[in-house]
Order: structure tokens, then sequence, then C-alpha cells
């Protein structure tokens, strides 16, 4: 697929290949009509006329002929010309094109603020990709793969073409100032180095990372990944769930074209109306809390208090509402 980047050089490079072929034509029919020439003479004598190379001329021209022949220089040294100055003037448009939208890019990567960086744009990095824009969230992709530049633009990505396991790359993309960071590489090894140098650089980043290996989630989280997914064990997991409970596994997807129940996670801070009240008398469904210890209570009891720096698990928009 041509990509709107490259299409109007190639249409300019198709025009003027036409325009040629037109002059081409033009010089054959008439050296054939005027002078009464077989085809191969008198393309014979257009190619050679149109390209000056200077051979001798395939017969004996009278007036008319070589009139027809000053046409035919006068036809197709400016058609050339003109050709090469507009596929210039295309190829410099576009290289333009191109640095105009990189500036614009690392502008809108330099203000950046609470954003999340997602680390390759395989096949799980586009999954987040369109869960985050779904979610109206900023983000920059890294992906070094300078061949996935055509179809990030084509996606509208803001993104970055560099290697994300380099701090220099992570500071260029403000990962001081980002939200969370998403390891989607299909490397084990290099989502340990990613994770290593985004938590140097903002220890308070969330980090969550994919692991292809059993024995890498040990790793990850030992290198500072908050949570850890491993794309073939959670579809494993999914498929059964929704093999034995199809109908509770439909109210929870957060698939949102099929009008299921959505879930958010909330951190309780100063000066919300839910610390110190109990399970039972929060106004809002509370399905868990993580303590700020990391303790995960799930289904918690009516007596059970929320305090400051919990995170609460409930229904989307419950707390607005």
């Amino acid at each position: 697929m041509i990509t709107s980047e490259y299409s109007f050089p190639i249409r300019r490079l198709i025009w003027i290949g036409g325009a040629l072929s037109a002059v081409v034509l033009y010089g054959t029919v008439g050296y054939i009509l005027l002078e009464g020439w077989s085809v191969m003479d008198a393309l014979y004598m257009t190619i050679t006329t149109m390209t000056t190379v200077g051979f001798r001329e395939v017969r004996e021209l009278d007036s008319g002929g070589r009139l027809f022949t000053l046409s035919v220089v006068i036809l197709g040294v400016g058609t050339a010309l003109i050709g090469i100055s507009l596929l210039a003037a295309a190829i410099a448009e576009a290289e333009l094109g191109g640095m105009t939208r990189r500036r614009r890019m690392n502008k809108q990567i330099a203000d950046m603020e609470e954003h999340f960086i997602v680390c390759a744009y395989g096949r799980v990095g586009r999954a987040a990709v369109r869960e985050l824009r779904a979610a109206d969230v900023v983000f920059v992709v890294v992906d070094p793969k300078e061949e996935l530049r055509a179809r990030m633009e084509r996606d509208e990505v803001t993104f970055l073409i560099d290697d994300p396991s380099l701090e220099p790359v992570l500071r260029q993309v403000r990962v001081e100032a980002a939200r969370g960071l998403i390891c989607a590489v299909d490397s084990d090894a290099t989502n340990v180095f990613i994770t290593l140098a985004a938590r140097s650089l903002n220890p308070d980043l969330f980090i969550v990372a994919r692991a292809s290996e059993p024995g890498s989630q040990d790793r990850l989280a030992r290198a500072g990944a908050d949570r850890v997914v491993s794309p073939y064990a959670s579809s494993g997991r999914h498929m059964v769930k929704m093999a034995l409970d199809p109908t509770v596994v439909d109210l929870l997807d957060e698939a949102d074209d099929r009008g299921s129940i959505d879930i958010e996670e909330k951190r309780i801070d100063s000066p919300s109306n839910l610390i110190g009240t109990t399970v039972g008398e929060s106004k809002v469904p509370i399905l868990a809390i993580r303590r700020s210890d990391g303790r995960l209570e799930p289904r918690p009891d009516a007596d059970v208090v929320v305090e400051e720096g919990d995170v609460v698990l409930l229904l989307r928009g419950a707390l607005e509402s």
C-alpha cells in the first residue's frame, strides 16, 4: 500500500512517463506519415532525436522532415527537463514534509505529562495502543524498527524510532514525567533492560511488562515491573473461564461495543469521602481493595474500613455517580 507521503511523487512520476511516451508516439507516427518510414526506423529516429545522442539520420530528410525533427527535439528535451524538475521538487517536498512532521511530533512528546510509554509496536503493542486510545489516554510508542514507520504514520500514532532499552531514549520520551510504561517487546531480556532503565529514571512509574517464558516473570518483577503479563497464559486462562463461566466473562469483558460492565481502580487520597468509611457504609460497590502495603483483599466484608492510600476496585464511573 502506498502511503500519502509518497503517493504525490509517484503520481508525478507516472505523469512524466506518460508525457515522454506521448512524445515518442508523436515522433514515431510523424516520421511514418511524413517520410513513409518503417515503424522501427521511425522509432529509432525519434529516440535518438529526443535523447540528442548525435547519431546520423536514418535517411535523408527533406525540409518538412527537418522541421518535424526540430519539433521532436523541443518536445522531448522540454518534457524531460520539466519532468526532472517536477520530480526533484516532489522529492524535496516529501523530505520537507517528513521533517516537519518529525519536529511536530517531537514537540508533542516534549510537552507530554502523565502519559504512557508503549515499547514496541508488534501485535501486543498495537493491542495496547488500541486500548489506550479507547480510554482517551495520551501515549507515545517507541520501537527501533524503521519498517514500522509507515504503519505508525498510517495509524496516526505518536512515535519514536529508537531503542527503548537506552536511557537517553527513555529520557527523550519523558519517562520521568510518565504515568506508566508498557513493555511489549517480544524479547524477555530486552523487557528486563527496559524495566531496569525506566525504574532507575522514575521510581514512581507504573510498569507492566510482557513475559514470554515462564521463568521471566520473576526476573521482570525483580527488575522493577509492577505487573507481569504472559499473553499466552492470560489467553489460556481467559479461554477456560469463558468455557466454564461464559456469562460472567461476558459481563466483565471490557469490550465496549458489547455493552459490558466496565471496571476500574481508584486510589483513595485525601479529601475522598471514602476515607474512614466501611465497605458497608460506602455508597459505591467496592469489589476489592489493595492496601498501601500491597495486600489484596478481594470481596471485602461490610465492616472493612477504607484507608487513605488504598486502591479500590469498583464499577467505572461509580465515584462520579
